[in-house]
């Protein structure tokens, strides 16, 4: 069975039972009056390792639902998941195995049913492999190749797929990967299998582009449609839509262009009548689009945005059956299920209780099938009928454990911020949350630090949802602020296009504006603010300690410190980001924008977080800031985790990495934490200010 939290348990209320100060545990004492930080919390550092037993890549297979999850517990092993139409689940994957691709470093889609079995992705030689029954996994691949976003050529026993190409440099494109879209072919159920021989790595179908995505096959297998992007572009700038006859064998006549490239199309879907449907952002907004094999229409035009920033291959944000589409829109960090009616255009909103969705697809009822979270509650896996609403929870990782009471929801905020190129004003967003513990009050007259939430992409968005993370700080006695920066997605690609060629610029006034409505507003003290972020979060923080004096303290999680060193060593997918972000190569402007090159404004307390392996961000980037700030006798700590990559995948060092910031703060501001945190060295240490 797959592992779960336990059910509600005392612990919820046990800290500040411990002190006689529970409000909504049935002690009814007064709260305890405590520095803001200092709050015993019942959410521990080990309950967001447990919390990070996440679903994603959620598939239908006839009756059944199959999913990856992640396994913090079994280092960051992620598995498969299978649930049977009666509820009962068991785990697929055996041991030795994890599921997940490396395509683009990203990854993304990484397993697919094929008739009596399933074929993944294995994580650690990258390798295809058939999965039947209880027989063991069978490598379909060879080494050297990388694959994700596979669609099923169910009448010719193939899968066709996005492949990546790592093999000898004699293959590659000015000495990078060649990313293609292949068809391999599936042992058929029955079929002999020779474990000896040679895999194939699939008959190339798709070439010529720096990068493709999205092969997707029409109902009748005559046609495949594809999107490509080539360097400096990302796929949330210029794509091309193109569709290519299949013949009878399965080769690729000769392609057509449906959409030539000015701006970012996604999601190429095929109708049952042949319809090919996509998204498309020529209104401002990514919105449904048709095409009927001669013209383009807008399905649905509002100002609402479907889809998002492509960071992860196969996202799935709309389904169509029966001429209706169940989409997946959002506006301003905020999700929404609705229904097109193909034919009109008319869309109709599902009133639910959640305010962030996950992939979008169709069970064989025809119900919504997603992994969907409210403001105040952990995400489940559920299925929705379309025409009513109607909820059923089909499955949880995580049943939320925290008393209602300790629960801060986000209040969304607006607010100025520094104006446009033009002069003219501009606003930008965030979500609000209090600090929450009925156990605990801060001392008369004095505000809570505030903690600056900075999310990476930096064209991604983070929406209002029930995060342990968060309630870790909150429960504390932190206040914190998520920024949905300029260049974040959900609000239109005018926000979105802020970010281009101001990378640390329009990102930090907005970190800034958000501390300055806080503090104008009671909400924050000024003499307590941190700022974290992971990536280019990252980067965001390192430029927000270098270029001002609004932050005194920062948390940074393998970020960027050096814009042309990530350049010269960034993998294929962003190794030309920084032309939109920042601008074409230039000494002097990447020298500019670079933190490392600023350690004159480096005066504040910074702890730095990194991952040995990490592809995207690689340790020389942290490690050049720590010792810069060493020899400036700035007060930081330092860890880099062994066999992590982009992101921590292993309980320990989840909450390895929680305790040390929460402790790092405590030494910054002056509190001490109710947790007992295991020491680590802090170099440079100084005393609080007073």
């Amino acid at each position: 069975m797959p592992t779960r939290r336990p059910a509600a348990r005392p612990l919820s209320l046990a800290l500040c039972a411990a002190v006689g100060t529970c409000t909504g545990g049935g002690a009814g004492a007064a709260p305890v009056v405590a520095p803001f930080g200092s709050w015993a919390s019942p959410v521990a550092a080990a309950d967001l390792a447990k919390a990070a037993i996440a679903m994603s890549d959620v598939r239908v297979d006839g009756d059944a639902l199959v999913w990856r999850e992640s396994r913090p517990a079994e280092g960051g092993r992620q598995v498969l998941v299978r649930r049977e139409a009666d509820g009962h689940t068991r785990v697929l994957t055996p041991e030795g195995f994890g599921v997940r691709t490396r395509v683009q470093e990203y990854g993304g889609s990484s397993h697919w049913a094929v008739p009596g079995g399933v074929v993944f992705a294995n994580f650690a030689d990258q390798r295809l492999y058939l999965q039947r029954g209880d027989a063991a996994p069978v490598a379909i691949t060879p080494t050297g190749y990388q694959y994700a976003d596979c669609v099923a050529d169910a009448a010719r026993g193939a899968l066709l797929c996005v492949r990546e190409d790592h093999t000898a440099a004699t293959t590659k494109v000015n000495g990078e990967e060649r990313n293609e879209i292949v068809r391999l072919t599936v042992p058929a159920p029955g079929a002999a299998h020779d474990a000896d021989a040679p895999a194939a790595a699939g008959e190339v179908l798709v070439t010529g582009h720096d990068f493709v995505a999205y092969p997707r096959l029409s109902p009748d297998g005559k046609r495949l449609a594809w999107m490509s992007w080539e360097h400096p572009q990302m796929p949330w700038e210029h794509t091309r839509l193109h569709v290519v006859p299949l013949r009878a064998d399965g080769r690729a006549g000769d392609p057509q262009v449906v959409f030539g490239g000015d701006r970012a199309v996604m999601e190429p879907q095929w109708g049952e009548d042949g319809t090919l449907y996509f998204l498309d952002e020529a209104s401002g907004w990514w919105n449904l689009h048709a095409w009927d094999g001669a013209a383009v229409r807008a399905v649905a035009p509002m100002p609402r945005e479907f889809g998002g920033a492509l960071w992860q291959l196969g996202m799935e944000t709309y389904a169509i059956r029966g001429g209706q589409a169940y989409v997946r829109t959002s506006l301003a960090a905020v999700d929404q299920l609705g229904v097109i009616d193909l034919a009109s255009g008319a869309y109709r909103a599902l009133d639910l209780p959640h305010v962030a969705f996950g992939d979008v697809r169709l069970d064989a009822r025809g119900r919504i099938v997603t992994l969907a979270t409210p403001a105040d509650d952990e995400t489940a896996l559920v299925a929705i009928d379309p025409a009513d609403g109607g909820l059923e929870v089909l499955h949880r990782t995580a049943e939320r454990t925290l008393d209602r009471a300790f629960v801060s929801v986000g209040e969304r905020i607006e607010f100025p911020t520094a104006p446009g190129p033009d002069g003219a004003p501009r606003t930008a967003h965030a979500t609000y949350y209090a600090p929450v513990n009925p156990g605990f009050r801060g001392p008369d007259g004095a505000r809570p630090p505030l903690l600056v939430l900075v999310h990476g992409g930096p064209t991604s968005v983070s929406k209002p949802t029930f995060s342990l993370q968060r309630q870790y700080w909150t429960t504390r006695g932190f206040a914190l602020v998520d920024v949905n920066y300029g260049g974040s997605t959900t609000f239109g690609r005018d926000y979105r296009k802020r970010l281009n060629g101001q990378w640390g610029v329009v990102d930090v006034q907005d970190a800034v504006a958000a501390v300055d409505f806080l503090v104008a507003q009671g909400k924050a003290d000024p003499a307590t603010v941190a700022i974290r972020g992971g990536s280019a979060g990252g980067f965001t923080t390192l430029a927000a300690l270098a270029f001002t004096d609004r932050f005194k303290a920062g948390a940074n999680y393998f970020g960027v410190s050096d814009i042309k060193a990530l350049a010269a060593t960034s993998h294929k997918f962003e190794r030309l980001y920084d032309v939109s972000l920042v601008g074409p190569p230039d000494e002097a402007l990447y020298r500019a924008r670079s933190p490392l090159f600023h350690l004159e404004g480096f005066t504040e307390p910074l702890i730095t977080f990194q991952g040995d392996e990490d592809r995207i961000v690689p340790p020389a980037q942290s490690r050049a800031i720590v010792e810069a700030l060493d020899a400036k006798g700035v007060m930081h700590a330092y860890f880099e985790f062994e066999g992590e990559q982009h992101g921590f995948r292993k309980a320990e060092n989840i909450v390895r990495a929680q305790e040390a910031e929460l402790l790092f703060y405590g030494k910054v501001f002056g509190f001490t934490p109710a947790d007992p945190v295991p020491p680590f060295e802090i170099r440079h240490a100084r005393a609080p200010a007073p």
